[in-house]
Order: structure tokens, then sequence, then C-alpha cells
């Protein structure tokens, strides 16, 4: 493969078009176009198709788009790490994903061992759907993800799950709602107003069932993939909500909230999936050691 015509379709994919990655490139787009075509020819795909007077890429030029990106990432990490000065430090790249339906708060206790190293680390860190980040690591996108979760058997994706620990839930809200809560925990939360993890969430997954075992009976106000915006009405009196009990102390200190209960039939699981079989990458090492001896022991 002729890797300057795939640079050339790399920079006007990433462009948006030819006029704009020809100025980029300091080239005409009559060559630009003719760069681009050659390399049409040798996969034997159209990349690019015409849409009005713009150009967007064709299923196949999605695809290829994808590996260059690997590509020109990967090439200019090499180069940053060969023509490092003499004595100086290499900077460990980590790639990690997480799980929008892993809360904040939690996901920032889970990776900050990551950056207590000896070496420097530049962590780069991406959310989404449990999914698409599970794609991105078959791809080697990702050298981690952190989910609520461990990764299906029936995914097609050579990883591995690595548990790091559970924890109970508890259950909180604004001191002038809890006022207003009649009796003990669990039976306050009859017709008590209530704010809840979005149906991706392994815990909601729990959630009726365990209503169902207590004869209880709340009032959903709302359903939140984001715990931070489900924290957000909760501290506003909005609602009872729930989360990790292993975040107890910093949620009432950062929010103002109160615990009204626990409940050890409310389990939330966390996982470290990898391609690794046996960690290796310092990184993670950090990670799942914290998490198994200090977070959650």
């Amino acid at each position: 493969m002729n890797f300057k015509h795939l640079h050339y379709f790399w920079v006007t994919a990433k462009a948006g078009g030819i006029m704009r990655a020809g100025e980029q490139l300091h080239t005409t787009p009559q060559t630009l176009s003719g760069q681009i075509k050659l390399l049409e020819d040798w996969l034997g795909r159209k990349l690019f198709q015409k849409s009005g007077r713009n150009l967007e890429l064709t299923e196949d030029g999605r695809l290829a788009l994808g590996y260059a990106d690997q590509i020109f990432t990967l090439g200019a990490e090499l180069e940053n790490a060969v023509r490092l000065p003499r004595g100086t430090n290499r900077v460990l790249d980590f790639k990690v994903g997480v799980a929008d339906s892993v809360t904040k708060s939690l996901a920032y206790r889970l990776l900050e061992p990551a950056l207590t190293l000896d070496e420097p680390v530049r962590m780069i860190c991406s959310e989404g759907k449990f999914p698409d980040l599970l794609a991105k690591l078959a791809l080697n996108q990702l050298d981690l993800v952190i989910a609520d979760e461990p990764m299906s058997k029936r995914m097609s994706v050579k990883a591995f799950n690595h548990e790091l620990g559970s924890t109970p839930m508890s259950f909180f809200c604004a001191p002038a709602l809890r006022k207003t809560l009649k009796g003990d925990f669990p039976e306050c939360l009859n017709d008590a107003p209530v704010l809840i993890q979005g149906a991706q969430a392994s815990v909601r997954q729990q959630w009726e069932g365990w209503l169902s075992r207590h004869q209880l009976h709340p009032r959903t106000i709302g359903e939140f993939d984001d715990g931070a915006l489900m924290t957000a009405f909760g501290r506003k009196g909005r609602g009872v909500f729930m989360a990790p009990s292993v975040m107890e102390a910093d949620i009432v200190e950062q929010f103002g909230v109160e615990v009204i209960g626990r409940s050890d039939e409310l389990v939330e699981e966390f996982f470290a999936v990898s391609v690794e079989r046996r960690i290796t990458h310092p990184c993670v090492v950090a990670i799942t050691k914290t998490a198994r001896g200090q977070l959650f022991s």
C-alpha cells in the first residue's frame, strides 16, 4: 500500500472535503483527487461518494478511516517515543474507556491509581456505551474498559473480565425531603419520589425485584443514564436516589444529602475488561490492585 495515498485520504476525510484538505496539504484539488483515486483502485472499493456538492464516506470509506486513524496515531506515537532526547522519561499512554453507567466519582476513584506510578502517564479517557467501548478495545484503540457488568460470553471480542469488586447500595436524599418521608427505611420509600438509574445499569435490573420482595411502591420521578445528572436532581430534593455505598462519605460531603438506608440485596459490581488474560500493563495493575485491596476491601 502507498501510505502517501492513504494519508491524503485520511486528511480529506478529516477535513470534510477536497478543497479544505488541499489547503492543509498544500496541494491542488486535482492532485489530491488523483491520489485518492489511485488508493481506491488499489483497494478495489469506492471510499467517497458525492452528496450534492459535498463528498461523504461510503461504508468502505468509514471502515478505511478507522484503520487510518490507528495507523497515523501509532505513527505519531512512534515518532514521539523514538525521537525523545536522551535522559528524557518516556510518557506511558493509557487509553481507557468508562461505561456511561458507571458513576463519575467512582470512576475517578478507580482510575486515579494509574496516575500514581513512578513513570509519567498520559491518560486518554473515553466514555460511551459498553458495547461501543468493547468494539474499540477489539481494535486496540483502548487498553482497558471499566464497566458495572462483565463482558458477555456472547460477544465476539477476544478480551477478559477482571473483577474489581462489589458494593451494596445506599439511599440518599436532601434533608428537607427526608422530613417528609414516613417511617423507617425501607418502608419510608412507599409513595416517596425516587430517581433511578437507566434501564442499562446493572443495579436497575435488581430494582424491580427488590421493590416486589419488600412490597414497596415509590413514585418514579426520573430515570437517568447519567449518574451525575441524577445526583444533581437528588441534591435539590427532587427525589430519593441510590448510589454505591463505597462512595457514601464523598456523596454526603459533596452534595449535602443524608443517608436514609442501605441494602445488601442491591449490589453493584465493577469489572476491568482487557485484552490481556494476565494483566501486565502498569496502569491496569495499579487499578486492579487498589480496587481489590483498598476501595472494595
